[in-house]
């Protein structure tokens, strides 16, 4: 355990492993596992994801760690910048106040309340000193530091050779990628990301915090322009089918070529959709292609096999499908759907807890081309 509790700012939407109700099987499951080295490195891949309102040098710090989570972290599949400054977001507002060198130096030095059972930041226990005050400016006890607040005897413990300040930016957000990896963890999956975020802070509210922001910095925050001027045909009528579903809860199982409904149970972190009125990502593909008078499969990797397939970004116009696989180039590994609607964004059910939204196409996973239907 990292620390008790968490002292920094509050935050204000979910995160990995989305995928439509209808295609889970032990066959889909087992390709988490599955993943090449290759797919790892896509998902260390720093450009995705939204970083408006981060300051510049320490999205940089992010975006590295993530990046090198392959070499330091061997085994550990999944990490994003995201989830990094989803945690920094909460500790320590990115350092807010201070000032960052080129070189990822943090000044002055933060430094958290002492940890001396007092209840201060909601902590009740005391935490002996174990650092003799090098990293936390006291040999009364303990206080966490740094931007992602680490105390002394975890950073120790968890800090890779060669990187060894927590405060300094790149150090820090290296030894969080550690920490959450774990004995190679997938953060793809929502309940090992879960755990690691639980691990980091046990608090529940401090996890559904965390991964507020993570979801929010993934998908730019689920907000975007939403025009179809100079879009004819169906394509329009599928667009704005689509969007007209803005704000719609998403559900597990739900919608179909009738509209949003209730969905099943349940998704494979566990989310049931049985009660809630919406869309999974095939059902609202599949309600606003029937608009336009086209019959979509109800799974993800069965529309995958209608139209002409489209294997770039460069190839797509408003209107497509949008594709997302666990394994690259595999279509039989295909999750997840969405509807681009152009400029490198899609409408997109993402995944139990959000709405349907606009979303940048790099907020998912695993980019798997697209398909076009007229």
């Amino acid at each position: 355990m990292k620390r008790l509790r968490r002292w920094g700012c509050l935050g204000v939407l979910l995160v990995l492993v989305g995928g439509c109700a209808a295609q889970v099987s032990a066959f889909h499951q087992q390709l988490v596992g599955l993943s090449t080295l290759a797919e790892d490195q896509e998902h260390f891949d720093a450009g995705e994801g939204n970083g408006d309102g981060i300051p510049p040098r320490m999205l940089q710090a992010y975006r590295s760690a993530a990046v090198k989570a392959g070499k330091f972290a061997p085994g550990c599949r999944g990490m994003r910048w995201p989830i990094l400054a989803g945690i920094a977001r909460i500790e320590s507002n990115h350092a807010a106040g201070r000032s960052v060198s080129e070189s990822g130096d943090i000044r002055p030095k933060i430094y958290g309340p002492l940890l001396d059972g007092a209840g201060v930041g909601g902590n009740t226990t005391a935490h002996p000193d174990t650092d003799g005050g090098r990293w936390d400016g006291t040999a009364r006890g303990e206080r966490a530091v740094g931007p992602f607040q680490f105390i002394p005897a975890t950073w120790a413990s968890t800090a890779p050779a060669g990187h060894r300040d927590p405060h300094n930016a790149d150090d820090a957000a290296l030894a969080a990628v550690i920490y959450l990896c774990g004995r190679g963890r997938d953060l793809r999956s929502e309940s090992q990301l879960e755990a690691a975020l639980f691990q980091y802070n046990r608090s529940k509210v401090y996890v559904a915090d965390v991964r507020r922001w993570i979801d929010q910095y993934s998908a730019g925050g689920g907000t975007g322009s939403a025009s179809v001027e100079g879009v004819k045909g169906k394509a329009r009528t599928v667009l704005e089918a689509a969007l007209s579903q803005r704000g719609v809860p998403y559900s597990w199982g739900g919608g179909d070529a009738r509209g949003k409904s209730t969905g099943s149970c349940c998704s494979p972190s566990g989310k049931s959709g049985a009660s809630i009125v919406g869309f999974d990502c095939s059902g609202l593909t599949t309600y606003a292609f029937a608009r336009a008078g086209i019959t979509l499969p109800r799974t993800a990797s069965a529309q995958s096999q209608r139209g002409k397939r489209l294997r770039t970004l460069k190839q797509m116009a408003p209107g497509d499908l949008v594709f997302f696989s666990y394994i690259p180039g595999q279509d039989s590994a295909i999750y997840h759907v969405g509807i681009y609607l152009g400029d490198g964004k899609m409408i997109n059910a993402a995944r139990p807890g959000t709405r349907v939204r606009i979303d940048p196409v790099a907020s998912m996973s695993g980019f798997a081309g697209g398909a076009r239907l007229w």
